[in-house]
This record gives C-alpha cells, structure tokens and sequence, in this order.
C-alpha cells in the first residue's frame, strides 16, 4: 500500500495549521478543542514551516513551565522535518516514523503539502492489507 492510498482512505478533515506567531496557548485549545495530537505551522497556505505535537509542548513545558503558554508555537515546533511522498509506501514511512520516533509525517507532491499521515493511519492501512492477504491465501488453500 502506498501514502496516496492512505490518504483517500481517510476522513477528510483536512489539514489544521496554524501561524508560526500563535501562542502555544491558542494551539493547546486547537488540539484539545478538536482532539488531535498535532498542528502544521504555516505561514500561508500550502507552506509547511513547522510542525507542534503534542510531546513539543510537554517537553518544553517540562523545562520552561507555564510561561511557555505565551510563546510563539514557532519557539517549540519541530523544523527540521521528516516527510514522505504519495508515491512512498506504507513500510518505508513506518520505519522513518519508528527510527525517528515521531507519530505524524508530512506528506509533500513537488514540494506542496498534500495531505498529513500519522502512525495509526499507517497501521491501520497494513493491518488492512495483511487482513486481504490473509484471506486471499485462506481462499487459495481451500480451493476457491
């Protein structure tokens, strides 16, 4: 299975971003408010300047307290990103996401953001598959 497969399978909630100059508090109530585990920072539309999940906001809460809550998300989100393409499949962004240690991936086409993937995503799609192979072989050994 590949990304491009992935992301028609999903709901289409899109992709929620906010501006690199929105406070960590404003991100908090976004991610709570629609109960996700990461935003994309953006400048504009279709930019992808950062990443903030919610392990950024914990670890940095963990060393800089509550003060961190009017910072910029800017200050705490992740730059240098690990991304993925359409074309790409589904066991290679599982082992950039378990190398990397991260739960969501950018998913670029010519350089755009099309669509963001996250673990579950990608686990649920090969459990899917491995659950079509599995049948296909049963099918196969019993004769039909």
């Amino acid at each position: 299975m590949i990304v491009s497969q992935i992301l028609k399978a999903k709901a289409d909630v899109g992709v929620i971003a906010v501006k690199p100059g929105s406070s960590v508090s404003e991100a908090v109530a976004i991610l709570s408010e629609k109960r996700i585990g990461t935003l994309v920072v953006s400048k504009s539309a279709g930019s992808l300047d950062g990443i903030l999940s919610e392990r950024d906001i914990v670890r940095e809460l963990g060393r800089n307290g509550v003060a961190l809550m009017a910072e910029p998300v800017s200050k705490i989100m992740t730059s240098k990103l690990v991304t993925c393409t359409p074309a790409d499949t589904a066991d290679s962004v599982l082992e950039m996401m378990t190398a990397g240690r991260f739960r969501h991936m950018p998913v670029l086409d010519d350089g755009a953001m099309v669509g963001l993937i996250s673990i579950g995503d990608v686990v649920k799609a090969r459990l899917s598959e491995l659950s079509m192979e599995k049948d296909a072989l049963q099918g196969m050994i019993m004769g039909h």
